[in-house]
């Protein structure tokens, strides 16, 4: 999707993707409340990967502050 091609909401943000952490599915847009979701993601693929990404960018943060 190029820029010209983002979707836009009622409030004039782009459209993006988020991770539910309730339901565990990815969704395109603001559609559950925001304590539930993870994001925004630029795609779907890297919505799915939220849990892995999170973590991985703990385990840096963890791991500079250890250094």
């Amino acid at each position: 999707m190029t820029p010209s091609d983002k979707k836009i909401a009622s409030d004039g943000t782009p459209e993006e993707w988020w991770f539910n952490t309730k339901t565990g599915t990815v969704e395109f847009g603001r559609l559950s409340a925001s304590v539930s979701r993870i994001g925004p993601f630029a795609s779907k693929e890297q919505a799915s990967q939220a849990l892995k990404i999170i973590s991985e960018r703990a385990a840096t943060i963890r791991s500079e502050d250890e250094n």
